[in-house]
């Protein structure tokens, strides 16, 4: 009996501009058949991009506007409806789209953004009986995974597996960490008991331009140059450490999906394009020391005040042009 091998597709790529991305798009899906292998026509796909913050916009801590733009458009072009969708940490989706130069694309493409914040689906896993997730992404025909490659002051990497955790609504998000505690381990199991639960058909990764050093959010942009898709994610996570030269046993969401036997070592994954050892870099930067993953009870109430702050009043300021 033949075993099946997940498949990841590797390619390098270095332009955002229009029809080169485009082109990079087309060649990193062809292994799999296409965009038309992942949507059907009238089927409601989401699409799922890292919209961490709408503070810093120059520094790459969110997924290009422009892959969105290009993998929105070739969703439409297989008869899909895409929608894009987010819980941020602090803000809206909306509001963290258009400070990140989202708005063009929007508009352009009549492309709804929907908050995760409002009903909750529950599911129940293996290992955590409440994992309360947005029910607009668990009712998407399919989903689109698409994350922004970043170092991790938490979690030393942020890459498929971990953008995914968008996908609880709200301020659950400052609750979970803290019932992880101090245990990078148990916040790791989370993140892959959300990913198995989610189980999105496609992750396509944003590595052209990286963000490396103190992320997710305070360190700096880096040229990767590279491009990065499958339809498992924890497939594509492995791959990823192996380009930028990291341990998985350091990065505590590869850490589990080992553990918790879903996440294929290195040889039991197809490579149809290149293989990660001709894209590998020495010298891609962590963060400078890592943060514990607790959120005491007086650190979830400050992010959750932050987070109405920044969604009900600055947002709403800065929408009529005052600062």
């Amino acid at each position: 009996m033949q075993t099946y091998k997940p498949s990841v597709s590797l390619i390098r790529a270095t332009s955002y501009e229009s029809e080169a991305l485009r082109q990079s798009l087309t060649t990193l899906l062809e292994p799999f058949g296409g965009m038309a292998a992942f949507v059907k026509p009238g089927q409601k796909v989401l699409l799922k991009p890292n919209l961490l913050t709408g503070a810093r916009p120059t520094k790459e801590c969110t997924t290009r506007a422009e892959l969105v733009y290009e993998v929105a458009k070739m969703v439409i072009e297989a008869g899909g409806k895409p929608f894009l969708g987010d819980s941020p940490a602090f803000g809206s989706a909306k509001g963290v789209a258009i400070a990140n130069g989202y708005q063009p694309l929007t508009q352009e493409l009549n492309l709804p953004i929907i908050e995760f914040h409002g009903q909750r689906y529950q599911t129940v896993s293996e290992n955590f009986n409440h994992l309360l997730l947005c029910k607009e992404a668990m009712e998407a025909d399919v989903i689109i995974n698409l994350p922004k490659v970043k170092s991790h002051m938490q979690l030393t990497l942020t890459m498929g597996v971990k953008n995914l955790f968008g996908c609880v609504p709200g301020k659950m998000k400052a609750w979970w960490h803290m019932e992880a505690g101090k245990d990078a381990n148990r916040f790791g199991e989370m993140l892959v008991e959300t990913a198995k639960t989610i189980n999105p058909d496609l992750t396509i990764l944003d590595g052209i331009i990286g963000h490396e050093g103190n992320g997710p959010s305070g360190g700096e942009p880096r040229n990767l140059g590279i491009l990065a898709a499958a339809s498992n994610v924890f497939a594509l996570d492995r791959a990823i450490v192996e380009v930028l030269n990291v341990s998985p046993q350091q990065v505590p969401t590869v850490a589990a999906s080992q553990r918790l036997g879903v996440c294929p070592e290195l040889d039991e994954i197809e490579f149809p394009n290149l293989h990660p050892d001709l894209l590998q870099i020495q010298d891609w930067r962590l963060p400078d020391k890592l943060m514990p993953i607790d959120f005491a009870m007086p650190r979830v109430i400050k992010s959750t005040f932050k987070h109405l702050y920044i969604r009900f009043i600055k947002e709403p300021m800065n929408a009529y042009g005052r600062s």
